[in-house]
């Protein structure tokens, strides 16, 4: 899908392990705005929750240019009403759930430090109803109902809403977007968008 022509601040969503932060780390570099990831911002020491959240992503959706991840839906007036477009990557079921058991198993494995020099633990992982295998299963069909509502609520109708349903889509999109930058197109109308 050709990328719209207003990238000045971009959301990228989907369900956990669909490779949202990935994908919003490439689009910020080919784009040339700071990425943000609210999973970074939302997690405290010991998997607690940082009191300053929605401080913290009201000075980051204060920015000119950004590409934000995450699904918070305290953070979502915030970032949704500056946002110029919206990505959303829609990938089936079984792709994000094979994700999510491979990327758990290989944090346990490694003890991979994550925000705040937190780690995934076998029974916090696959043992816990919190665990990000069972929030995919919970919350994957859920987020496919509810987005299509929430793009078409007025005060967020402004956004193009980019809809990506596999990894290549979404390939191609990075690529199409990093090829118009190099030419000068998404960054001109980015300055021009910017307020």
């Amino acid at each position: 899908m050709t990328p719209p022509s207003n990238l000045t601040r971009v959301v990228v969503v989907g369900t956990s392990c669909a490779g949202k932060t990935t994908f919003a780390r490439r689009l910020a570099s080919a784009l040339g705005a700071q990425h943000v990831e609210l999973d970074s911002l939302y997690w405290g020491p010991e998997w607690t929750p940082r009191p300053d959240f929605q401080q913290e992503v009201l000075a980051a959706a204060r920015q000119p240019r950004w590409v934000i991840d995450g699904n918070y839906s305290a953070a979502r007036d915030m970032i949704w009403r500056r946002c110029t477009a919206i990505v959303w990557l829609d990938y089936p079921f079984a792709r994000v759930f094979s994700r999510a058991l491979r990327r758990t198993v290989r944090r346990v494995v490694t003890g991979e430090r994550l925000y705040s020099g937190n780690r995934e633990t076998i029974g916090s992982a696959l043992f816990d109803t919190e665990g990000i295998p069972w929030w995919v299963v919970r919350t994957h069909g859920k987020r496919r109902r509810e987005y299509p509502e929430l793009f078409r609520r007025p005060e967020y109708r402004h956004a193009a809403v980019i809809q990506l349903h596999t990894p290549a889509a979404a390939e191609a999109f990075l690529a199409e977007a990093s090829a118009r930058t190099e030419c000068g197109t998404v960054a001109n109308l980015a300055r021009a968008g910017a307020d």
